[in-house]
C-alpha cells in the first residue's frame, strides 16, 4: 500500500442494484457470469443504443427470457458489466500494489495484467460513457473511476519518487492511458493476428519507454 494511501478494499456493489433476488444462488452464479461477458462484449461492439437484449440472448443460444430472470431491463445489466469491469480493474490494482517494487514497475505489471484478464475473463466495458445510466448509477461510476485513477496516479508519483518514471503530471497521465485503454475495446479486436503481446509491446514504445526515468530498468524482465 503506497504511504497515504486510502485502505486497498474492493469496493461493495452499490445497495439497490435491481438483479433478480432468485438469481444470486451459486447456481445461477456461472449463466449471470456468462450473460455478463457476451453483454460486455455486445456494448462494446455496437454501443449501448443498438445493442439489444435479444442480441445478447442469441449471443448465448438463449430465449430473451432467460435475460429478464437475472436482469430487469438492458439498463441494469450494463450497470452490472459497469460494475463488473470496475471490480476487475480494482482487484488488480490491488495486487499489483501488494506485490511491490519500483513504480514503473507496478505500472507495467499493471498494464500486462490488465490484458491478461481479458483473455481470462473477456474485455471490460467501454467506460469512456455512461450516459445510459440513471442518474444514481452514472454518479457512482464516475465517483468509482476517479478512485481508482487516484490509485493510477500513485504508481506514477511513486516511479517519480524513485527515478524509474521521469517527471509528468499524473493525474493528466492518467487520463491519456485510461483513454488509450478504454479505445482499446473499440479498435484492438478488429486488428488480424492480434496477440497480448503485440499490444504490451506496443504500450511500451508509446507510454513506457516515454515515461523512463533515468533509473528505469531498460528491459521489461527486470520488473519480474
Amino acid at each position: 500500500m503506497a504511504k497515504g494511501g486510502d485502505p486497498l478494499v474492493l469496493t461493495p456493489r452499490i445497495p439497490g442494484e435491481d438483479v433478480r433476488p432468485m438469481a444470486q444462488s451459486q447456481k445461477s452464479v456461472k449463466k449471470r457470469e456468462a450473460i455478463l461477458r457476451a453483454a460486455i462484449e455486445i456494448i462494446n461492439a455496437k454501443g449501448f443504443a443498438a445493442a439489444t437484449m435479444t442480441d445478447i440472448a442469441a449471443a448465448l443460444h438463449l430465449k430473451d427470457a432467460a435475460l429478464y430472470y437475472y436482469f430487469p431491463n438492458k439498463q441494469a445489466l450494463a450497470y452490472a458489466g459497469h460494475q463488473q469491469s470496475l471490480e476487475r480493474f480494482e482487484a488488480i490494482l490491488i495486487k499489483v500494489d501488494a506485490d511491490g517494487g519500483t513504480g514503473s514497475c507496478k505500472l507495467r505489471r499493471f498494464l500486462q495484467a490488465l490484458l491478461d484478464d481479458a483473455v481470462d475473463n473477456g474485455p471490460q466495458l467501454y467506460f469512456g460513457d455512461s450516459s445510459y445510466l440513471d442518474q444514481a448509477q452514472r454518479q457512482a461510476i464516475e465517483a468509482w473511476t476517479a478512485r481508482l485513477s487516484r490509485r493510477l496516479e500513485r504508481f506514477l508519483e511513486e516511479g517519480m519518487a524513485d527515478g524509474t518514471i521521469a517527471p509528468c503530471e499524473p493525474a493528466l497521465v492518467v487520463q491519456l492511458m485510461v483513454g488509450m485503454l478504454i479505445w482499446l475495446t473499440k479498435w484492438a479486436p478488429g486488428t488480424p493476428g492480434l496477440t497480448n503481446q503485440r499490444l504490451l509491446d506496443a504500450i511500451e514504445a508509446l507510454a513506457m519507454k516515454g515515461l523512463a526515468g533515468p533509473r528505469a530498468p531498460a528491459p521489461p524482465e527486470a520488473c519480474g
